[in-house]
């Protein structure tokens, strides 16, 4: 199968079309997906006409899919479909979020990371979908972490070649203003990753860091936020970098370990950004049901 793949930077990044996404994948036309996947890092499919149920379905041809977690107080949006993650400002009324904790929660989304990174068990793929977007801002960013690994000046690429990071969704959370602690952050769960990513099926490389990154192994904290400070900035310079500007039914899919990506600035407190998201975990499906985005969330929230 010959999909249409036009394209946004020259080494990452393309709008994808020839193919209907509601309807059942043949193994060619996976296969195409995938193909596109390896090459771009990011693939954009415009005006899907797929729904809650039909992006499970067309997630599920990638790998096994999250599911997005139970936590105390807080309803899933979507408790018919327990593998749609919210991205949205809006409660599980749909109303439009006020809740000040909550919003400087989401705040941290418009930092540069990748996707899970601190789960153990990493994301590959993420697929988010516009239902409502704003009269204006609300795109999402992406960066080429493969381009930028191979730009990296020598004695930095050798760093992040031998280097692991600990990652916290609570560290991009206090960097964005969330009412946490540094010691509240270094109690609750971390996970340690590399900072360097291969690619097997491209042979390429790219470096694995993000906002969720807060200390580099073997350094001291300030030296390692230091590095990851200038690997962030590294590779979010204009030349690596696109946003998408969504319309209602598109749908974008990246490669969390070969991207990083952030939400852009909007309204919140004026305009609707109704965005939903599953998210495929690397390596094989688990030999039996899990939750670790629940269990992430308990052991984050459980008495010291």
């Amino acid at each position: 199968m010959k999909l249409t793949e036009t394209p946004i930077l020259p080494r990452f990044g393309a709008e994808i079309s020839g193919i209907d996404l509601r309807q059942l994948l043949t193994d060619e036309a996976r296969a195409a997906i995938v193909d596109a996947m390896n090459r771009w890092g990011v693939c954009v499919f415009r005006d899907t006409g797929l729904d809650n149920a039909g992006h499970i379905a067309f997630s599920r041809n990638l790998g096994h899919l999250e599911t997005a977690p139970v936590v105390k107080d807080r309803p899933r949006r979507h408790p018919d479909h327990a593998e749609i993650f919210d991205a949205s400002n809006l409660t599980p009324a749909g109303e439009i979020l006020v809740d000040n904790n909550m919003v400087l929660h989401k705040k941290g989304d418009r930092l540069w990371h990748t996707d899970s990174s601190f789960m153990e068990k990493r994301s590959a793929y993420s697929l988010l979908l516009a239902y409502e977007t704003p009269a204006e801002g609300g795109q999402t960013f992406f960066a080429d972490m493969r381009s930028a690994y191979e730009d990296l000046p020598d004695d930095v690429r050798h760093k992040v070649d031998t280097m692991e990071a600990e990652h916290s969704l609570w560290w991009s959370r206090l960097l964005a203003g969330f009412p946490i602690t540094e010691e509240e952050v270094d109690a609750r769960p971390k996970a340690r990753q590399p900072m360097a990513m291969p690619q097997p099926a491209t042979g390429r490389t790219a470096i694995y860091i993000g906002s969720h990154a807060l200390d580099v192994v073997g350094l001291p904290r300030k030296e390692g936020l230091e590095l990851i400070e200038y690997l962030i900035d590294f590779a979010t310079q204009p030349q690596y970098v696109f946003g998408v500007t969504w319309q209602p039914g598109d749908l974008a899919i990246w490669d969390n370990l070969t991207t990083m990506h952030r939400g852009g600035d909007f309204d919140i407190f004026n305009e609707r950004r109704d965005m939903r998201r599953t998210t495929v975990r690397e390596g094989a499906p688990p030999e039996a049901a899990d939750d670790p985005f629940t269990d992430y969330f308990v052991k984050s929230t459980a008495p010291a």
